[in-house]
């Protein structure tokens, strides 16, 4: 598989050797300092895109790949207000698309796990559900897009909470997500509900950037030669 890499930073170098040691071919590095190098042309030699860059680039760079008609799996945060625009944009060219807020195989079983206890504790009005994420200093947004999903997925089943919010506000009506950044931190997520009587506590804690990376060529490799938007949920079977 012959892979276009937008963004060539630690995670894009980091998906270059997995994939690499998967024997697929890496055959255009895009990043801030060869922009004119990011053609329809030199795209034409990809079979998928892997679109890692900032919250400000990713949507006009989605765009692009599905003018190019490239396949595109992309994990880059910060941009999801623009999701149905960029949705409705890929189904009109008649893509193929892949986001993620995080590729981990681990952080997506965590995903199914933290659903799965916000169901449970639905019912139980005494405990205080809050959430913590500690990342690198570099990391651009806060909080980040996997504590959002995380968020997310807390409030559709906490009834209680009604939004998150990244500071404290007093409201017993808002999910807090404290954002820690910290080096060197690849990513920790905890989610806990508190009570008078005891803690609930489950946590996701990556060593390094080889599980995000795995996912992405996971994920392109679940990419490649179809149509549609699909999920981490459809690479994974769950």
């Amino acid at each position: 598989m012959k892979i276009a890499l937008i963004g060539y930073g630690k995670m894009g170098k980091a998906i270059e050797e997995i994939a690499l040691a998967k024997g697929h071919e890496v055959v255009l590095r895009i990043d801030m300092d060869n922009q004119q190098q990011f053609t329809a042309e030199n795209l034409s030699k990809a079979d998928v895109a892997i679109e890692f860059t900032g919250p400000h680039s990713a949507v006009p760079n989605l765009e692009k790949l599905f003018d190019a008609g490239i396949p595109v799996v992309c994990g880059s945060t910060g941009w999801l207000e623009s999701w149905n625009e960029v949705k409705a944009y890929c189904e009109s060219k008649n893509g193929a698309f892949i986001y993620a807020s995080n590729f981990s195989i681990g952080v997506n079983l965590f995903f199914e796990l933290n659903t799965y206890l916000a169901k449970l504790m639905s019912r139980h009005a005494d405990y205080e559900v809050s959430m913590e994420e500690i990342h690198h200093t570099q990391k651009k947004d806060a909080p980040s897009g996997t504590a959002i999903t995380l968020a997310e997925q807390v409030l559709q089943h906490i009834k209680s909470k009604s939004g998150w919010v990244n500071q404290e506000t007093g409201k017993a009506e808002d999910l807090l997500i404290l954002s820690k950044r910290i080096d060197p931190a690849p990513g920790t997520h905890s989610i806990k509900y508190h009570s008078d009587i005891d803690d609930i506590e489950i946590i996701h804690t990556a060593h390094s950037r080889k599980g995000f990376a795995g996912g992405a060529v996971a994920a392109a490799e679940f990419l490649h030669g179809k149509k549609g938007i699909y999920s981490m949920k459809d690479v994974l079977g769950l």
